[in-house]
């Protein structure tokens, strides 16, 4: 079982890069393999769940040519040549992993090919929730069945069928299934639209208006006509700032620290984690890039002050979800109460991650009351090191490796293997955080091309 052997921190000044966007990467290799023509992608991200979903396209006769990699962990730059829409039939079950975004997204874009597709995953993606997504996909005519022991989980197996154009009211905001409902509705012969109760992350519109695609955004309604091919480009992930998010608390709660993030995405949609920190008392500095296909990026700088709590608004959550347990850290080490509600969600993650979250702060000597739907954390009591588990949860692990930089003595993080699924290369900049280092070059991932 591998670990993370964390000891706190007196400073902290750090430039770096963190790699591809997670939820672009998906998209990516799945709207790039069913384009028209060779698309070039450049700073994918080679997590576990990314290169699964590349290989459920490979599985079905998408071409990928590797021009650069990520040693021991897969691709970061590639050439896709896609297939027009028209898929060819795997040779056996697709592997998601640990994705819950791969699964709901590849169900979407299996809808309406003329194969059967069977979907599997681990035990925890084997858990969660998919009846969230076979509903609208058989209202729209999929012939989907859920497979698992538990009702409404995977494995999931689709058939051919005849996709219908549907209106569809999201239940909860999740950019998973509105992204699975337009996916689906690419086949459909006519109008498929999709209303939200909230805004969600928008990167499937984003990238398929890259691609081509045209796609309607009228307040919380989006739509699309059927019968749409996208067409191949060049498409540059930028990095994740929900990877980024790690080191963002790590500053913004030390004052005096400073952080710089380097071509990092900053779509609207994705960055509350930065007004949540600015409204604690950080200091964030954005300098935007201009926007050349659809997704803003730019680098972030973070001068970090004394912390104090804040309540997480309603209408923040669907978008800093994946930010909580880190969040978490942060409000553990402000002074005041931090209340997190509304975050139900957060039960039907990786893990329940409102009850691991309260189980590692308790370790560390943190003042949290747990909820239903989320906690509410009393800050400004000093946290001490800790033996601690991941519980198998990737932001579980890295949320409190960083709270491991606060504590009085050393921390233990046991089942860090998991952080491969969102974040290569987390142990190495993590390492260099904790020596102290300063030089951009020690943060640097070592990327080449492929048998160099």
């Amino acid at each position: 079982m591998s670990r993370f052997e964390v000891t706190p921190v007196e400073t902290f000044d750090v430039t770096l890069e963190v790699p591809g966007d997670k939820s672009m990467s998906h998209r990516a290799a799945m709207i790039a393999g069913l384009a028209t023509g060779t698309s070039t992608i450049t700073g994918f991200l080679p997590s576990e769940d990314c290169v699964n979903t590349l290989q459920a396209m490979k599985a079905c006769g998408v071409r990928c040519e590797v021009l650069e990699e990520l040693p021991g962990f897969g691709p970061v730059a590639m050439r896709i040549e896609g297939r027009s829409m028209h898929l060819t039939a795997p040779s056996g079950s697709i592997d998601c992993g640990n994705s819950g975004t791969g699964m709901r997204l590849l169900a979407g874009l299996f809808a309406g090919q003329d194969f059967i597709t069977e979907l599997f995953g681990d035990e925890s993606l084997s858990s969660r929730p998919m009846g969230r997504i076979i509903q609208p996909l058989a209202a729209m005519g999929c012939r989907i069945e859920a497979l698992g022991e538990k009702e409404g989980s995977a494995p999931l197996r689709i058939s051919p069928a005849e996709i219908q154009p549907i209106r569809y009211e999201l239940p909860m905001a999740s950019a998973q299934v509105k992204s699975a409902v337009l996916l689906a509705g690419m086949t459909a012969a006519g109008t498929t639209e999709v209303i939200q109760p909230a805004v969600t992350r928008d990167h499937t519109e984003r990238m398929l208006e890259a691609f081509g695609v045209k796609v309607v955004t009228e307040g919380l309604h989006v739509s699309l006509a059927g019968g749409q091919v996208p067409q191949a480009r060049d498409f540059h992930v930028p990095g994740d700032i929900s990877s980024a998010a790690f080191w963002i608390v790590a500053a913004a709660a030390r004052p005096g620290a400073r952080l710089v993030v380097k071509r990092v995405g900053l779509n609207p949609t994705r960055t509350a984690i930065l007004d949540a920190i600015e409204r604690m008392g950080a200091t964030v500095i954005r300098r935007p890039v201009e926007d050349v296909q659809g997704e803003p990026f730019g680098d972030l700088e973070i001068h970090g002050a004394p912390l104090k709590g804040t309540d997480l608004l309603p209408e923040e959550i669907p978008n800093l979800i994946d930010e909580i347990p880190v969040l978490a850290v942060a409000a553990a080490l402000a002074e005041g109460t931090t209340r997190i509600r509304n975050a139900r969600e957060l039960r039907v993650k990786e893990t329940d991650r409102v009850a691991t979250t309260v189980e590692n702060l308790r370790a560390m000597g943190g003042q949290v009351e747990e909820f239903e739907d989320g906690m509410e954390i009393t800050g400004g009591a000093p946290l001490r090191g800790a033996e601690m588990k991941s519980y198998g949860d990737h932001r579980i692990a890295m949320a409190f490796a960083v709270a491991g930089l606060f504590a009085d003595g050393p921390s233990t993080i046991l089942g860090t293997e998991c952080v491969r699924t969102s974040y290569p290369g987390f142990d190495h900049h993590l390492a260099a955080v904790c020596r102290g280092a300063v030089a951009e070059s020690d943060y640097q991932l070592p990327t080449r091309a492929p048998n160099a």
